[in-house]
């Protein structure tokens, strides 16, 4: 059972006592991601994320890492399109500390000129690690192909040129208009003690925090072709349909559906084409879902030589599934495999804890573990030929390549 609370300075909490465990999970979910960034500050959200932890007014970096070290914990954070998330897994008697570490980040960070120049370098690093990453870089190019130069359509990362931009003064005011009262949450999941809100109370509700939510550009599908030529072995590939947004509740459809098309080792795509005929190393396809859009890929990575066939490949494969949709009996295995892994998944407090944080954050109704497995259960065959309609309409189609290859043009062959 979930319990909900609003600090006195407006930021909400949702919460999940599960008393025979023995650690807690604690996250701090900002509405925040590189979608709310203008040009000039695209990278700004990710690299706030990276800042925070270089050192508040009373404790340094080291002091902030070691003080989750010394009592066996974890803290960590990532920065996606919508949202930013630091988070912490500690034992269940030493929330204090968790906490303590957690709102000195979020509200006393020193966002010191010399700390940012040297993160700044840091993260210009890690872009250079996407550029010599070709599996990862192609994702990003496959969003700009089907949003453009859009706030949802830029790396999170940024540019060299927006970082260096960057300056502490325009970090802080941009943290005052966007890490505020409405759009934060505090989720937990484990077992918290009695006086566990009194303490988030004292964290975190004390702090003044703005009473706004911050704008959010509306996402315009517009797909078209992208190919980024490298000296490299292999060709990335993906092809990108107009999926659903996250508050589409056909998502069990659409995952019952991928669990027979493309997800895992047993699904039609690494079947017929990496294990039947060699010809790839990693294929697969999956959603990916944000507010008023979604997109729906096919992802693989192939030598030069084998891009036509492997295209040939998939095009079979989107006709027939178009075509034939699932038998009863593929939908009740899929759904046996829905709902096992996320049973699975269920079982970590981290997992929990993002589940809930996240939806709260958007305002999606925060399901029950029984909730959700009754969804399940009513897919069928006719909600699943629904979304195989909706998902794989070929008219949306944008293909998206790094590697050595100078076109993609005339390669898929979709009815």
């Amino acid at each position: 059972m979930y319990e909900y609370r609003t600090l006195k300075n407006g930021i909400r909490v949702v919460a999940e006592r599960i008393d025979y465990l023995k650690s807690v999970s604690i996250g701090v979910w900002v509405g925040n991601g590189s979608r709310f960034e203008r040009s000039t500050e695209n990278g700004i959200s990710h690299f706030i994320e990276h800042m925070l932890f270089k050192g508040t007014e009373s404790k340094s970096a080291k002091e902030i890492a070691m003080a989750i070290d010394n009592i066996g914990g974890q803290i960590n954070a990532f920065t996606a399109r919508e949202y930013t998330c630091f988070y912490t897994r500690t034992l269940d008697t030493h929330t204090s500390v968790a906490m303590d570490i957690l709102s000195d980040m979020l509200f006393n960070s020193r966002l010191d000129k010399e700390d940012m120049d040297l993160e700044r370098k840091v993260i210009l690093e890690e872009i250079s690690l996407y550029e010599d990453s070709p599996e990862d870089l192609v994702y990003d190019i496959a969003s700009y192909a089907v949003w453009g130069d859009t706030p949802i359509g830029r790396p999170i990362l940024g540019t060299k040129e927006t970082l260096d931009g960057i300056t502490p003064d325009i970090m802080r005011e941009y943290m005052k208009n966007h890490y505020t009262a409405k759009n934060i949450i505090i989720s937990v999941s484990g077992n918290y003690a009695d006086n566990f809100f009194d303490e988030l109370e004292k964290y975190f509700g004390v702090a003044p925090l703005m009473d706004i939510t911050p704008d959010m550009e509306r996402a315009i599908y517009t797909p078209k072709n992208i190919v980024r030529t490298k000296d490299i072995e292999q060709v990335q590939l993906v092809t990108t349909f107009n999926g659903i947004d996250v508050m589409d509740d056909r998502v069990y459809s659409l995952l019952a559906f991928n669990n027979i098309f493309g997800s895992g080792m047993s699904s039609r795509l690494f079947q017929n084409i990496r294990e039947r005929e060699g010809l790839v190393y990693s294929i697969n396809a999956g959603h990916s879902a944000y507010l008023g859009a979604g997109v729906f890929d096919i992802g693989a990575g192939m030598s030069p030589e084998n891009l036509p066939r492997v295209c040939e490949l998939i095009s079979d494969e989107v006709n027939r599934i178009k075509r034939e949709k699932l038998s009863k009996d593929e939908v009740q295995v899929a759904k046996e495999q829905l709902k096992g892994s996320y049973i699975l998944s269920y079982e970590s407090t981290g997992a929990r804890m993002q589940g809930a944080g996240r939806s709260m954050l958007i305002d999606k109704p925060i399901r029950t573990q029984e909730e959700i497995l009754d969804l399940i259960d009513k897919v069928d065959t006719d909600s699943v030929s629904e979304i195989i309609d909706t998902v794989l309409d070929t008219k949306t189609v944008a293909i998206s390549a790094v590697g050595p290859v100078d076109t993609v043009e005339g390669l898929f062959s979709f009815e």
